[in-house]
């Protein structure tokens, strides 16, 4: 069966592709999602202002959140904000360096060394299981008052979820990908390069993840230890004086850096396995 000229000419209705959207639309979208966030915290700091001022809440106990305002002003001018933040900076960048380098290098021979994994493994689980905090007394006879048990807190607490995340990425490996590999003629370094390393790289940012915000609640513990100098310090001698609105300060100073901190790994998270969205 032909087709008639006039069947083979006629035109097909063009196709209708789907409008571009316009340019700030999305952020447009998302701004109301943004505003109604805000909700909350807002009409949390109200409700505190006027309970506190209204006096249903002593002063001593519950202070306004202006009177809170004034304190940490005050000591932001004076100095001693700026220098106790300095001091827990620098614990915790220390004891999460340390604590990230062993975590790292003991999850990559456990994950891919048979012998180090039979040896290594069992003692890390063990001391996994062991509360951190319990271990505080111990660290005092080993180490001291000093410096060095506050800095082994931290890097115990950094380096745990970090074995167990590099550890359990490497052995999870694709056995497909290390077969394709494996036929392609690549040594055990390539294949280690390729395949295991970048697989094993969201479990391990997931660790340095779970490592930051373990480091961080070790520091605000460690800081408890026979110190003098830290936001821990700062809180422990405003206890003494009964000062609940310097407690509260380096309280809301810890949750920030800590929400600070782990909104940076995630911007690092995101950047490390972009690929993947290919």
């Amino acid at each position: 069966m032909t087709t008639s000229p006039s069947t083979a000419l006629v035109e097909r209705p063009p196709v209708r592709r789907p409008a571009a959207p316009e340019p700030g639309s999305r952020r447009r979208r998302q701004a109301p999602g943004a505003a109604a966030r805000w909700v909350g915290p807002l009409a949390l700091l109200l409700i505190w202002q006027v309970v506190s001022v209204s006096g249903v809440a002593p002063e001593q106990q519950l202070p306004a959140p202006t009177t809170i305002w004034r304190s940490a002003v005050g000591m932001a001018l004076d100095g001693q904000l700026g220098s106790g933040l300095a001091v827990s900076l620098r614990r915790m960048a220390i004891g999460f360096l340390l604590g990230a380098a062993v975590g790292l290098v003991l999850g990559v021979l456990a994950g891919l060394l048979r012998w180090a994994d039979l040896s290594v493994d069992p003692v890390v689980q063990i001391v996994r299981n062991v509360p951190l905090f319990g271990l505080i007394p111990l660290f005092i006879l080993w180490f001291g008052i000093g410096e060095l048990p506050k800095l082994v807190l931290i890097a115990l607490a950094a380096g745990l979820p970090i074995y167990v995340n590099v550890h359990a990425g490497i052995r999870d490996a694709d056995p497909l990908l290390v077969e394709a590999g494996t036929v392609l003629g690549w040594s055990r370094w390539l294949r280690l390069r390729h395949v295991v390393l970048p697989g094993a790289a969201g479990h391990l940012l997931v660790g340095v993840r779970l490592g930051v915000a373990s480091a961080w609640l070790a520091l605000v513990v460690a800081e408890t230890i026979a110190t003098d100098s830290g936001i821990g310090y700062m809180i422990n001698n405003a206890r003494d004086f009964l000062r609940t609105d310097v407690v509260i300060v380096g309280l809301l100073v810890y949750a920030v850096l800590g929400l600070v901190m782990d909104a940076g790994v995630r911007v690092v998270q995101r950047w490390v396995l972009r690929w993947r969205a290919s």
